[in-house]
């Protein structure tokens, strides 16, 4: 009766990433019923709110499947195929169809082929983490350096920078709060060099420090006041200037990340204040 009983426990992570794909899938098909040039703020808001969703399951399944131990290996895989079609593909889309440009174009195929490039560093991203993961399972000291810091740009980080960008772009043209009205090309253009950038980023050897292990230590009551003041000024933010603040933060955690390992290169391999940023080289992960 138990071991039945620890069965149907261990689906609940699986029936989690198995929701967070059907976000990820249903934002497909929806992008692809939309017509060219039918596509407006109040989609692209919507769909991003669902491929959040899909981020929060993501984050869900691994949390659960770790404190209740049903971590397996269909689990992982199975996560890793999810986060490749929502986090992957979906973006990709998204982008593609809210542009509406011409097919056929030279522009076009360049855009094309950024979020070709974005897709498959995603899916090449998970590849490798998954590899990775096998291949330290049995050395902890090692996982459990894996698990305080990320190598390349995690796809689930990815997508959100690559979707705010697009949803901050798209609401500039009709927000007349907004200073700025960004064209068809420019648009095109800051879009394709976002993608091809954030692909890069995610099959490089950067070090990304994972918010799993943030640890802030609170000395006064002042802090935390300020805390709860920042939470309620993003809060307001997210409500009436949800583009805006959605990239912000989306993009803070990609550009902090590259002031680290600025800051690490220029300070030289002796300093070891940053020294679990060092950048990995090519033969640890060919080994």
């Amino acid at each position: 009766m138990n071991e039945k009983r620890r069965k149907k426990i261990a689906l609940l992570p699986n029936v989690i990433t198995a929701f967070g794909l059907s976000c990820g899938l249903f934002v497909i098909f929806k992008m692809n019923m939309i017509g060219v040039g039918e596509v407006n703020n109040q989609i692209l808001t919507a769909v991003t709110g669902i491929l959040l969703l899909a981020a929060f399951a993501d984050l869900l399944d691994g949390a659960i499947a770790r404190a209740i131990k049903a971590e397996s290996e269909f689990g992982g895989i199975f996560d890793s195929l999810a986060d490749s079609i929502s986090f992957g593909v979906a973006p990709s889309v998204i982008i593609l169809k809210s542009l509406s440009i011409v097919p056929g174009t030279q522009l076009s195929f360049f855009v094309t082929s950024a979020a070709i490039i974005f897709s498959l560093c995603g899916v090449l991203r998970l590849a490798r983490f998954h590899v990775n993961s096998l291949a330290t399972k049995e050395n902890f000291e090692i996982a459990n350096l894996q698990n305080k810091h990320f190598t390349g740009l995690p796809i689930p980080a990815g997508a959100a920078s690559a979707i705010s960008l697009n949803l901050f772009l798209a609401s500039a043209t009709t927000d007349s709060s907004l200073p700025i009205d960004f064209s068809i090309l420019s648009k095109s253009w800051i879009l394709s060099l976002a993608l091809i950038l954030l692909g890069y980023c995610m099959i490089s050897r950067w070090k990304f420090p994972s918010i799993k292990t943030l640890e802030i230590r609170v000395k006064s009551f002042r802090i935390v006041f300020l805390t709860v003041l920042a939470a309620v000024l993003i809060f307001y933010g997210i409500i009436y200037h949800f583009a805006l603040i959605f990239l912000i933060l989306s993009w803070s955690y990609v550009v902090i990340a590259w002031a680290i390992a600025i800051i690490r290169k220029f300070a030289g391999r002796e300093s070891k204040t940053l020294q679990e940023f060092e950048p990995e080289p090519d033969e640890l992960e060919e080994e």
